[in-house]
């Protein structure tokens, strides 16, 4: 199977491959230091048994049993300072290449599983995808150093070598049975854990709903179940791996006195040494740590192909077309110092985002399509057929029409955030294949019908780490008519909102995205119903700073707007109404007044819904 573990393995062992050297250098010292303790110990004892006590000779041993010891710990931690840096790359890179498909994905894609979930994916899954690869390397050296330590025990006494350790080998590969059961409860527990971490996390960004509903004794109830299913999965994991542990322990412990028995006869023949008794307890644990290394590392082996296909479940979502050498890509790794190219000056990105764009003249939508089948003349739920529109550079343009009608899905069309069954879309004339990587800033910014803020400080929300000057940031928040509610604040742009900006109100939240998008000086403003929760005098002040007036210029900037609004719409330079998914009328407000039964209609109701009546120029 191409994706399954073997696959994995190789890909991941060819990535960072001096790295993965330096590694596997350093822990074949770790593990055949391993082996000269006992080989020092057999001859130590040995010499003190032949009544060779002078102190030179106890000197020399002291030093040789020190200098061992130094140069084990220099090794090890060597080693461990390395293995920490192979590994670290491993899991970072894994992450990283799952995190980029996951934001490469059309934005109207959610991800097919709770937060909590996808999160268990990204540490535990990788963890295991990291153990795997690091572990291939274990288990090389663990068979060779088993593999030596029994060639030395078999030279020294082949019999107590065979009594002793095959017995003990047997009883350590049944122990491994164990593990089949050990390996579900691991599963169990890691489920229960993805669900208590989803569950805390829907908590606390419902927290005014729980409110609203006075939910929080059932809330608390059902936080209670969970934590409980949890602690319970968890306790049966500890237990079968105590057992498991105490398997190998008392083993280990009954092979010493295996040794001791059978040691005894010998030493009265004198064929065997009291040096060789102390090589051979030396050994007993490399020996049964080679077959309880092995068990484990089968179990892994068979766990790892589970976590491959959960990582590339994530990836994919609902588009098994997503390729699973994305996974596995060799992508560079930043972890120290700046971030290279496009992040590194405000000006440079601009120009390395554009990818060989020229700025804006004009924007072309011809028969686009999502939703219909070939057979239908209804959409499976929200779809648009046939829409085409032109926006030109600088122009105001508003789609509108009633719920339902196809307004947003023809935004998230054009976006590129839902893909286009038929139709085009071209910049400047160029034909545009893959709009979700054209229309992203500096071309375009979108502000969605509900916009999504993170527990940060409102300048973190409007920055996002786009770098930018102060003075492009205040420009920003005066064009979104933020700037009042900022100073109200007592921390300025450095207060919290809490989660999904929950200390906001909906207006302020609607401003802060808009602020947002301003930022980025995009030829190109997309927005999608961005006045719905405002008051009448900001929500005329926001539209005559976005769209321009004879006391405000409008900056030269291209704005497509989806509304119902009257402010907006008289605004506007063009108006594209939709109805039932197709374009009803196409024009200046006066003019569909007049020629359109639909446009008349919204107007209307739009006066019998409270809102401002039109002025003298409608």
């Amino acid at each position: 199977m191409k994706e399954g573990t073997g696959w994995f393995l190789r890909r991941m062992l060819a990535y960072r491959p001096w790295l993965y050297s330096i590694d596997g250098l350093v822990w074949i010292g770790v593990y055949t230091l391993r082996l000269v303790p006992g080989l020092v110990a057999q001859r130590a004892f040995d010499t003190l048994q032949a009544g060779r006590t002078d102190p030179p000779a106890i000197l020399w041993f002291a030093a040789l049993f020190l200098g061992v010891g130094v140069t084990q710990a220099v090794v090890n931690t060597t080693g461990v300072l390395v293995d920490m840096r192979y590994r670290f790359s491993l899991s970072a890179v894994l992450q990283r290449n799952m995190l980029a498909e996951l934001l490469r994905r059309p934005g109207a894609r959610a991800l097919d599983r709770s937060a909590g979930e996808a999160l268990n994916v990204f540490r535990d899954d990788v963890r295991i995808a990291e153990d795997g690869v690091d572990w291939t390397l274990d288990m090389v050296f663990h068979v060779v150093n088993a593999s030596l330590a029994m060639w030395i025990l078999i030279q020294v006494n082949a019999t107590i070598a065979i009594f002793v350790f095959v017995p003990l080998v047997a009883i350590i590969l049944v122990a491994q049975i164990a593990t089949r059961r050990l390996q579900q409860t691991r599963v169990a527990s890691r489920a229960a854990t993805s669900r208590v971490t989803g569950a805390l996390g829907e908590i606390f960004g419902a927290v005014q709903a729980v409110q609203i509903a006075h939910a929080e004794r059932g809330v608390v109830e059902y936080f209670r179940r969970l934590g409980e299913a949890r602690r319970q999965a968890a306790l049966r994991e500890r237990a079968i791996t105590l057992v498991t542990d105490s398997v190998y322990w008392n083993t280990v412990h009954l092979g010493t006195g295996l040794i001791l028995l059978l040691g005894a006869r010998s030493m009265r023949d004198g064929t065997f040494t009291v040096g060789d008794f102390a090589l051979f307890v030396s050994y007993l644990g490399l020996v049964t740590d080679f077959s309880a290394f092995a068990g484990e590392f089968l179990t892994q082996y068979k766990q790892l192909g589970v976590s491959v296909q959960r990582m590339l479940a994530l990836m994919r979502g609902s588009s098994p077309l997503v390729s699973a050498a994305g996974l596995v890509a060799h992508a560079p790794l930043y972890l120290r110092g700046r971030l290279p190219g496009t992040f590194a000056d405000p000006g440079s990105l601009v120009a390395g985002r554009r990818g060989g764009l020229s700025p804006l003249r004009y924007v072309e939508a011809a028969q686009l399509s999502y939703g219909f089948s070939a057979e239908s003349e209804q959409p499976h739920g929200p779809g648009i057929r046939d829409v085409s529109f032109r926006l030109e550079r600088g122009s105001f343009t508003v789609v509108t029409g009633r719920i339902g009608a196809g307004k947003t899905t023809l935004l998230r069309v054009l976006l590129g955030l839902l893909p286009r069954h038929s139709g085009e879309i071209s910049w400047n004339g160029i034909r545009v294949d893959d709009p979700s990587a054209i229309f992203v800033p500096p071309h375009c910014s979108y502000v969605p019908q509900i916009p999504r803020l993170f527990s940060e400080s409102i300048r973190d929300n409007i920055l996002l780490g786009w770098p930018t000057s102060a003075d492009a940031l205040n420009a920003a928040i005066h064009r979104a008519v933020l700037e009042h509610d900022i100073s109200q604040f007592d921390n300025g742009l450095d207060t919290i909102v809490g989660s999904r900006g929950v200390r906001l109100s909906g207006g302020q939240v609607q401003r802060t995205a808009a602020a947002r998008a301003l930022v980025r000086e995009a030829d190109l403003l997309v927005v999608d119903d961005l006045s719905s929760a405002l008051d009448v005098e900001t929500e005329h002040a926001l539209w005559e700073r976005l769209s321009g007036s004879a006391e405000m210029p409008r900056r030269d900037i291209t704005v497509l707007a989806v509304s119902h609004r009257r402010p907006v719409l008289r605004r506007a330079d063009q108006i594209v109404l939709l109805k039932d998914g197709r374009v009803e009328a196409r024009g200046s407000l006066n003019d569909l007044l007049v020629a359109s039964v639909e446009m008349q209609r919204l107007w209307h109701e739009g006066a019998a819904g409270g809102e401002p009546p039109p002025d003298s120029s409608t």
